[in-house]
């Protein structure tokens, strides 16, 4: 019996160490990625990767520069309003289920949409999966810590930044680039405030509400994005991000 307990107890600690170097190195080498994608886009993403099988991978990385301000302020208006104040998350938006007449404070604007900001949008697109069911409990965990990762490591202009360029606006078409030339043939950099908030309004779910031709979701939401952008436009806080 004493050898019995003995070996037991060896096995556990095997395990045990085991378990310490296995998140030990998933904490550096996530850490060391995030930080490679400070300065240079992910190679690809899970997301782009599931996505290619069934619908292709249209994808075009561009730089800051390179994508219309229109942009800019119509993801911001329409996905995250307080992105330029939160720290990746938006308790206010958390808590607007238990109270949905909420006003957004500086737009005074119902806050609308899901609770997840642009900023763990970043997280869940490039370093993370989608779906629903068990895993996307799992996967909120991880979006977590990748969240206040980025937040601490990137500045608010490269969350933006990724987020326009990893995120999915069509099927298997991935950041504004690719979707800017799918839909209107032009560069990112050229589109107007319409054609933006026309791309944008086809979040949160992009296989299903079409830009071109328009869905009767596209058709009702992007006058609104514009509605919004003109409301938040002035702010100093967004104008220092976008500009």
């Amino acid at each position: 019996m004493a050898k019995q307990s003995s070996q037991k107890k060896s096995f556990l600690k095997r395990v045990w160490r085991f378990t310490k170097r296995f998140f030990l190195f998933a904490f550096i080498s996530s850490f060391i990625y995030v930080v490679i994608c400070r300065w240079l886009m992910p190679p690809i993403t899970v997301t782009q990767l599931t996505n290619s099988f069934s619908y292709g991978l249209k994808r075009d990385y561009v730089g800051w520069n390179d994508i219309s301000y229109n942009v800019k302020l119509a993801a911001i208006a329409s996905e995250d309003q307080t992105f330029p104040d939160h720290w990746g998350f938006d308790i206010d938006a958390m808590k607007k289920s238990f109270n949905p007449k909420k006003k957004n404070k500086k737009t005074r604007i119902a806050l609308g949409g899901a609770a997840s900001t642009i900023s763990q949008q970043t997280a869940k697109n490039v370093f993370l999966w989608q779906g629903t069911g068990v895993l996307r409990y799992v996967r909120k965990g991880f979006e977590f810590y990748f969240t206040g990762l980025t937040e601490l490591l990137w500045n608010k202009k490269r969350i933006l930044e990724v987020y326009l360029n990893t995120i999915e606006m069509g099927p298997g078409i991935f950041g504004i680039e690719a979707a800017s030339q799918h839909y209107f043939h032009k560069h990112a950099k050229n589109l107007s405030r319409e054609e933006a908030a026309k791309i944008i309004a086809c979040l949160p779910n992009p296989k299903k509400f079409s830009v071109v031709p328009e869905s009767r979701r596209v058709a009702w939401r992007y006058p609104q994005i514009i509605k919004e952008m003109n409301n938040i436009e002035d702010d100093k806080d967004l104008q220092a991000i976008i500009k």
